[in-house]
């Protein structure tokens, strides 16, 4: 089987999610590997069996660079990926998703998505504790240098094994 892994990486999260599947899937199949970037601008390869297209995550949905790629695709099998510093909740990664998929045209097949949390650049942090100063009773702010602190495991061993797993189920269904 011909696989693209396609991704738009940010701080490094989402290429290190989309190196593991790489190493997952040359055992067994021949991979291209290419950040969207490099591959935006250059004619599709009309012998792909699967797409694998990642990004992180920007105000709650995929990278812009990785949205006009999604709009050459047409006919093809696609599975989708991604990084999100605010992470934890299988209903936000859901919603995720759903926002990419909607990116991809109707004329391709969607056959799921993985996605786990990234770490985020310490500005953030920072702009959370200047507010919470600012607000010292903000319970959200209090929940979201948390979820900084969290976040900065991530993505881990654990992400990237089931990313793995993520790979095998969606090449076991073609």
């Amino acid at each position: 089987m011909k696989i693209q892994i396609v991704y738009e990486s940010k701080t490094g999260n989402t290429k290190l999610v989309a190196q593991s599947l790489r190493d997952f899937c040359q055992n067994n199949h021949d991979v291209i590997f290419e950040s969207v970037e490099d591959v935006l601008e250059v004619d599709q390869n009309e012998d792909i069996d699967l797409y694998f297209l990642g990004s992180w995550t920007k105000q709650g949905d995929c990278g812009e660079t990785m949205k006009k790629y999604c709009k050459k695709l047409d006919g093809q099998k696609v599975a989708i990926f991604g990084t999100s510093g605010f992470g934890g909740s299988k209903n936000y990664y859901q919603t995720l998703a759903s926002r990419f998929s909607e990116e991809i045209p109707k004329s391709n097949e969607i056959l799921g998505s993985f996605y786990c949390q990234g770490k985020m650049p310490s500005a953030f942090r920072d702009r959370y504790e200047a507010l919470l100063t600012k607000n010292p009773k903000d319970k959200d702010l209090e929940v979201s240098i948390e979820n900084f602190d969290e976040a900065q495991s991530h993505p881990d061993e654990k992400d990237l094994r089931d990313v793995k797993t993520f790979a095998k189920e969606i090449i076991e269904k073609l």
